[in-house]
């Protein structure tokens, strides 16, 4: 992974033979071994995941994988953002073998792909797909990043989605101008100042008053 000895050997000495001690309501626990993870807060739990992360993705061969989709003349087979992990492919078959490799790499440092949080969405029609014994779901859209991405590549989804994501937000402020109306005296000019704006779906397009009844 190229990273430094003295900063290995830094974060080794910072956890080795660390132990702890549970308080409860009858007094506290006997000290014990923590034998792994973080401390709660460390700023080294994202980073260390990162670390798992990349050399997951490096042993498991991705970068030289032929499976992938072909996005401006470059093979892309996985995205990742966190713990998230898309891969992709053009087939089912080169899906699979991908999967199948990460899964392994996985396993060898101690960690376990998640059947039930794992989704599979296909263009086309795809068969069932069954891993250590459990179905993995076939989806025809899911929220990645945020966004709605759906099979058919339809993105008046995500927009409609967004529309009363806002709508909803702009109801809760409308609630909350109603209940404190009572404790503001507002002059008329001020009271036309105070409308608040309705969300734009369109970067770029400056949004309206929205018509309210006060």
């Amino acid at each position: 992974m190229g990273i430094p000895d003295h900063l290995t050997c830094l974060l080794r000495n910072l956890y080795a033979g660390q132990e702890a001690t549970i308080r409860t309501g009858h007094g506290t626990t006997d000290w014990f071994q923590i034998g792994k993870g973080v401390c709660q807060g460390c700023i080294l739990s994202p980073c260390l995941f990162n670390f798992y992360a990349e050399y997951i993705m490096r042993n498991a061969g991705l970068e030289e994988a032929q499976a992938g989709i072909k996005i401006a003349g470059r093979n892309i087979n996985n995205l990742r953002y966190a713990d998230d992990t898309t891969l992709m492919a053009e087939s089912e078959e080169e899906l699979k073998i991908l999967l199948m490799k990460v899964k392994e790499e996985s396993e060898k440092v101690g960690l376990k792909l998640n059947i039930q949080k794992t989704k599979i969405m296909a263009a086309g029609p795809i068969t069932s797909w069954q891993m250590d014994g459990e179905t993995m779901e076939t989806v025809a859209d899911l929220i990645l990043g945020g966004s709605k991405i759906t099979a058919d590549g339809d993105c008046s989804h995500e927009i409609k989605r967004r529309l009363l994501l806002g709508r909803k937000v702009m109801t809760n402020l409308v609630q909350f101008s109603l209940v404190t109306q009572s404790c503001l005296t507002l002059r008329p000019y001020e009271l036309q100042h105070a409308r608040p704006l309705c969300p734009s779906p369109t970067p770029g397009v400056h949004p309206n008053p929205c018509p309210l009844s006060w």
